[in-house]
């Protein structure tokens, strides 16, 4: 076990390249508007609902290879993992491609090349200042030049032992990877894309939303059984695809206290705990099939960082017909409530997720975001079809 701890991320690399191997030279499985997935879907193969707890990669397998790499999320689906996530962001040209915020110098090597040297700025994102490079000051072409580096190093050091090793991805090459990888897996693997930062980019004259389910349809989802969620922590944006699609959707939760940024900008007094309540479930349930809670909204954590109380939030939203997919389920030190954390005392060391999981498993939640998709798939019975 020793020898797989230290050497985890050499393994995993090796692991990557070969899926990775395999995938540039099968045939991707043609899916256009006559043949859509979820007819697909029906022909002997397992569909990424078929099974309980749905289980999400969270910007893939991203506790054991940089967050929105190829190799990421080749790795969550090769791990059973029923949906990969991207979070989207645009590029000046009007591209759709996968990172978790637009700023890039935290997962990308931007910092080192000097001819984007002058793009370094700050701004005003959602409400708070930041600095650095971001996505919408690049053409697609430029961000090719890049490549991903780990954005947690202190907590993943293996993972930043592959920095360098995969490009930016769009979100269309995401498509292509989940369909090539449908064949050799023998199944239907959902895709759960983020929008990010959904009014800034409008105010940029980039809006994501009609983009995202345009490229959805032309790769052959086009309803309600495609497996497809689209999230948003914004509240009008999802409204918006309600009318534009049949696609479900997602409603994220940020802290109780704080406000959807399109809400802000509109000036409603409208908050995540006020969305929270039996009320506010209702509503988001209008336009919305499901929600993703920060973990605390199910189970919060007491002063001593350990598992309190089950709330009602998962009956609430079962009650209106919303299923529970709450965030962010992770294996380290640093995230565990204390109850499962290893006794080695430093942030990186690998404690009880398994223990974690079992406790919201028995709140009832429907499935979760896990960065380490393979223990939450390891935790569940058999799949149906």
């Amino acid at each position: 076990m020793a020898f797989l701890h230290v050497h985890r991320p050499i393994l995993c690399l090796l692991w990557i390249c070969s899926i990775i191997s395999n995938v540039l030279t099968a045939p991707a499985v043609d899916v256009d508007q006559e043949t859509t997935v979820e007819k697909k879907s029906q022909v002997n193969q397992r569909g990424p609902d078929s099974c309980a707890p749905t289980v999400i990669a969270h910007r893939g397998a991203s506790g054991y290879a940089p967050e929105h790499t190829l190799g990421s999320y080749a790795l969550a689906i090769t791990m059973g993992a029923d949906y990969v996530e991207p979070d989207l962001v645009m590029t000046k040209d009007g591209q759709l491609i996968a990172r978790h915020d637009n700023e890039l110098g935290m997962t990308t090597d931007v910092a080192k090349h000097p001819e984007f040297a002058d793009r370094h700025r700050t701004q005003t994102i959602d409400g708070n200042e930041v600095t650095g490079w971001f996505t919408e000051d690049f053409t697609l072409a430029e961000i090719k030049t890049l490549r991903a580096i780990e954005r947690i190093p202190a907590i993943r050091p293996g993972n930043a032992r592959m920095d360098g090793a995969f490009q930016v991805l769009t979100f269309q090459e995401i498509i292509d990877l989940v369909k090539s990888l449908q064949t050799s897996q023998r199944r239907i693997i959902g895709i759960y894309p983020e929008i990010k930062h959904s009014t800034h980019f409008k105010n940029l004259e980039l809006a994501m939303e009609s983009l995202v389910v345009n490229t959805f349809r032309k790769n052959g989802y086009n309803s309600a059984t495609s497996p497809v969620y689209i999230q948003s922590f914004e509240v009008n944006n999802l409204k918006e695809l309600n009318k534009m699609t049949d696609l479900r959707l997602l409603q994220l939760y940020d802290e109780k206290l704080s406000q959807p940024f399109d809400q802000v900008t509109n000036g409603t007094d409208l908050t995540y705990g006020k969305m929270a309540t039996p009320e506010g479930l209702a509503e988001v349930a209008k336009y919305a099939n499901a929600v993703g809670p920060d973990k605390s909204y199910i189970i919060p954590r007491n002063a001593d960082n350990r598992l309190g109380k089950t709330t009602t939030f998962v009956a609430d939203a079962h009650a209106v017909g919303l299923k529970v997919h709450p965030y962010t389920f992770r294996a380290e030190n640093s995230f565990l409530p204390k109850e499962y954390q290893s006794a080695d005392p430093s942030e990186d060391a690998l404690g009880d997720l398994k223990g974690e999981i079992r406790a919201y498993l028995d709140a009832g939640i429907d499935g979760l975001f896990s960065d380490q998709p393979n223990i939450a798939v390891s935790l569940r019975g058999p799949c149906s079809k």
